[in-house]
């Protein structure tokens, strides 16, 4: 070969070479952009890492003898996805199911088909109300049912094999009330909020809205580690864990056994004078701490109905009313505390019709030309407390009434807390209007301003802010309490709180509340009765209240208040027809659970000697005929238990129409 011809090969060979070097380059390059963009690219890969959530919870409410009246769970929901369960095994599916879940077998076929009856393909939620222990039962019966092959594969969107099984997921908190209506609607109720897809309890009313924000669940626990292939978290030292801090726990001073007959007392009384609603409350005197708070109209938080809604809201501290006779102890107590006035004060009573101007008259329903302070108390006389009012000035009336807690919240610790009202200094200036507010008319107050009031007379004139709540308590055991929104105060003078005790003493043994006598215990009160104001004037319906207090010997002082809403039985509406017998019934109660115990002096012991000893004489000499039983307190066995279901209405004879001085009725009931 030439020189040329070599020289063009060789040209030829190297021209080759190049291109398949850069054909080499260029799938390099091609190689490194893939790898690059795989790393740099989210890949559907499964993670390194898992993650459990410990989601915390929302605290309990505890009693004070450590029932538990409120409390959350976990709810887990139960999902499948239809179009892999396997055609000839479905029957086989819905019947382990139904075991594992306690559901019913025609609710789960139910949920698989359509209403035409078409078999449903997609995912369907199977029950969205699991507890704990139905989820670890379901979890358990997925792998069961997978081992046999109860599932099939079928192809998704993009033509891929897939198979899902049972799922069960946690979907929320869920509260309950263990004991149904008891404590409502002082406990209140929830509603559900959901928050990342969770469901939580929210406080809506009662002491589950008051306590909210220490209630409510604090931090969410979470495990995080790397995983193993079957996703199990490995425990390590890169794994990391926090901890979840649950809500506080609510401890009341309330006593389950205690509130539970008091609701009874109140069912009972209800059917018996046909109230719309009957509230009732035990605090102890000298400390404020609440031991019941009942009343007649309750609900199940769990299960809240239409015809329950009027029951919802407390109306202890929500409900302002004209309090009616019940306000004259704190009259005459102001009037004790400026030395105006003492106990044995003579007070013209003018037959009991005392005019004022030209159209106004106040009237009492006893008439007497003159009565005492004590007995103007005692016989309930508007024309005696409205001259005691008069020997006050406006100014001093109304900072009188300010320090006993009327026309301020009382500071219980309920959600809403309505102050009421009193009349301002410009109209208390005027002796009419001094005069109406003495006996109740014309201003209004809570059931807890009056029983917070009433506590004064029983506690040397210092007035105690109902207490609900004791204590909030961690999970480690350590108590937090609250400051009361409304701190204790000195009302009146401790000499004038001892005269006012004395004088309620008085109405019970020989006024409107003797049938609130109890042998061997210090009972005191005082009744009112009074017209439910209207827009269009005062009404036919009637409030009817006894304040009081129930002492032992041992040391023991309860305030104790009764209201009867809208009696509608024959003349039950009078205080001393039904708001006095709760009272006494709510009385013996406490002695039945030895919160009082009763000691008789020997003068009380000879007389129920004497009673015993004619009831026997009485029944050896009408064996037919049962005696009526002593007063005192009954033995264990022969106790009333009250309950709604076994209660007979007894029947009432009319009584024949007062055809004369009809207007006296209204005179009893404070009006003018």
């Amino acid at each position: 070969m030439s020189f040329l011809e070599l020289e063009e090969l060789r040209l030829q060979r190297n021209s080759k070479l190049a291109f398949l070097f850069f054909i080499f380059v260029f799938l390099i390059i091609i190689f490194l952009y893939s790898t690059l963009n795989t790393i740099l690219s989210d890949r559907k890969i499964p993670a390194k890492t898992s993650v459990i959530h410990d989601r915390s919870l929302r605290g309990d409410i505890i009693s004070k003898d450590d029932y538990t009246l409120s409390t959350s769970h976990k709810i887990y929901q139960a999902t499948v996805y239809v179009r892999n369960i396997d055609p000839d095994k479905e029957s086989l599916f819905i019947k382990l199911f139904s075991i594992y879940s306690g559901m019913d077998e025609a609710e789960i076929k139910e949920k698989l088909y359509s209403k035409n009856g078409d078999r449903k393909r997609g995912r369907v939620i199977l029950s969205k109300k699991l507890n704990a222990k139905n989820a670890i039962q379901l979890k358990s019966l997925s792998f069961k049912l997978q081992k046999l092959k109860v599932f099939i594969a079928t192809k998704n969107r993009q033509g891929i094999n897939v198979m899902y099984g049972l799922d069960i997921e946690e979907v929320g908190e869920s509260r309950e009330f263990p004991l149904g209506d008891c404590l409502t609607p002082i406990i209140g109720y929830t509603s559900k909020t959901t928050e990342d897809n969770y469901v939580r309890p929210k406080g809506k009313k009662g002491l589950e809205r008051y306590a909210e924000k220490h209630l409510t669940s604090k931090k969410n626990g979470i495990f995080i580690g790397d995983r193993d292939v079957v996703g199990a978290i490995i425990r390590n030292g890169s794994s990391m864990r926090t901890l979840r801090i649950d809500g506080l726990d609510l401890h009341l001073n309330i006593v389950l056994s205690l509130q539970k007959r008091i609701e009874m007392v109140l069912d009972d009384m209800k059917i018996e004078t046909g109230a719309a609603e009957i509230l009732g409350a035990v605090m102890e005197s000298d400390t404020g701490n609440v031991l019941a708070m009942a009343s007649s109209e309750r609900f199940d938080p769990h299960h809240i109905r239409q015809r329950d809604v009027a029951a919802l809201n407390p109306k202890f501290s929500e409900y302002p009313y004209e309090v009616g006779s019940i306000m004259k102890p704190l009259t005459l107590s102001i009037a004790l505390d400026h030395d105006r006035v003492t106990p044995n004060s003579w007070i013209n009573t003018y037959g009991g019709h005392l005019k004022i101007g030209k159209r106004a008259t106040i009237s009492d329903d006893e008439k007497f030309d003159s009565l005492t302070a004590t007995d103007i108390i005692v016989h309930s006389s508007n024309v005696g407390i409205s001259q005691i009012s008069w020997m006050l000035t406006g100014e001093e009336f109304r900072r009188g009434l300010l320090k006993f807690g009327l026309s301020q919240k009382s500071g219980i610790d309920l959600s809403r807390d309505l102050p009421g009202r009193i009349k301002p200094l410009r109209l208390l200036k005027n002796k009419l209007h001094r005069a109406n507010q003495s006996y109740g008319y014309g201003m209004h107050a809570t059931f807890a301003q009056m029983l917070k009031a009433y506590s004064a007379f029983n506690n040397g004139g210092k007035v105690m802010t109902p207490k609900i709540i004791s204590y909030f308590q961690n999970k480690n055991g350590k108590h937090y309490t609250l400051p009361s929104p409304q701190p204790d105060k000195q009302a009146i003078k401790p000499e004038t709180a001892q005269k006012i005790h004395k004088i309620l003493l008085e109405v019970v043994k020989r006024g409107t509340g003797v049938d609130a006598q109890y042998a061997g215990l210090e009972i005191g009160g005082k009744t009112g009765t009074a017209h439910i104001a209207t827009s269009a004037g005062y009404s036919k319906q009637y409030h009817s209240s006894f304040f009081g207090f129930a002492n032992d010997k041992s040391g023991h002082k309860y305030t104790i208040g009764v209201l009867v809403i809208k009696a509608s039985k024959p003349y039950r509406y009078f205080a001393s027809k039904s708001a006095v017998p709760t009272f006494r019934a709510i009385t013996n109660s406490l002695v039945e659970l030895d919160y009082l115990i009763p000691k008789l002096t020997p003068k009380e012991l000879e007389e129920k000697r004497k009673r015993l000893e004619a009831e026997k004489k009485h029944n050896k000499a009408h064996p037919n005929h049962s005696s009526k039983k002593p007063k005192n307190r009954p033995s264990k066995s022969k106790v009333k238990r009250y309950h709604p279901k076994r209660y007979v209405p007894k029947k009432y004879k009319p009584k024949p129409k007062i055809k004369e001085r009809q207007e006296e009725l209204f005179n009893d009931l404070d009006m003018f």
